[in-house]
């Protein structure tokens, strides 16, 4: 018979290595933005280009971008900011269908949990990018906007990219959450819209002016986030991706400073840094 207890003890430890793996990889990683996005557009449509654009425009903005590290929007994503030479972030969730990373991804944690995985997304960035997808990037957009709307976070930028997209979700949202109030009307101004990467990034740098103006009248140089977590107000300055370590346990190089930052990676994806929890 089998011992259910037993199985969610170890349970437990694997997923508190999936949270040491991504805090050890990510906590110097520096401003960043996740986007999200489907697995299903393929490189020739609109939607990819859209998504290639955003993440150089952020990259070239001196952000990270942060992804779920699959093919579609989220290769996309990732591609843009490698080509800006900025940290291609993947967290990448073990699926049927997806067994690796893009190629474009250069820091990469694995998951099985999804839970574990939001948590990456929403703790290291300053800013969501949401743009056409399915169920998963519905769940995560509503994990962000439920998050600022309880005050879990603070109320970092929510930009829904592709206006025609949105339009229908955004109409029920106010025909019929707002109507039988299960939202409030100052629920409504959670979310921007945007239908280009010049537009994405005027509303960051609005983001970035008015964050700079709230800490400069309150005397604080940090802001704060998921579970009290301070990161720093985005500069525009590029940051180095973190520095490869040979275990995230190991005191001796967790706090190696990083190395230059060397680019992109190859096609093939040589030269990643790459954290994965033992599977069990």
């Amino acid at each position: 018979m089998k011992d259910f207890k037993t199985e969610d003890t170890w349970m437990v430890f694997k997923i508190l290595g999936e949270f040491v793996d991504g805090f050890e990889t990510l906590r110097k990683l520096g401003p960043a933005v996740s986007m999200f996005g489907g697995a299903r557009f393929p490189e020739d449509s609109r939607e990819y280009r859209l998504a290639l654009e955003v993440a150089e425009a952020l990259a070239r903005e001196g952000y990270a971008v942060i992804t779920g590290g699959g093919p579609g929007i989220m290769e996309a994503a990732n591609r843009g900011a490698a080509m800006a030479d900025a940290p291609s972030v993947g967290l990448l969730i073990e699926l049927p269908w997806e067994t690796s990373a893009n190629p474009f991804v250069n820091v990469q944690v694995d998951f099985d949990y999804f839970f574990a995985r939001k948590v990456m997304f929403m703790r290291y960035a300053q800013a969501y990018v949401v743009m056409p997808g399915g169920f998963g990037t519905l769940d995560e957009m509503f994990e962000a906007l439920t998050l600022i709307q309880t005050a879990k976070i603070k109320n970092f930028p929510v930009i829904l990219v592709d206006s025609p997209f949105w339009a229908g979700l955004i109409s029920w949202i106010k025909d019929t959450l707002l109507v039988r109030k299960t939202i409030s009307e100052k629920d409504l101004v959670l979310w921007k819209m945007a239908d280009s990467a010049e537009e994405v990034v005027a509303i960051l740098r609005e983001a970035r002016a008015k964050a700079g103006e709230s800490d400069q009248s309150s005397g604080a140089g940090t802001r704060e986030g998921l579970d009290g977590a301070n990161r720093e107000i985005p500069s525009r300055a590029p940051r180095p991706r973190p520095a490869p370590r040979s275990s995230v346990l190991d005191p001796r190089v967790a706090d190696a400073p990083p190395p230059a930052w060397e680019g992109p990676p190859a096609p093939e994806g040589t030269g990643r840094v790459r954290r994965k929890t033992k599977r069990r």
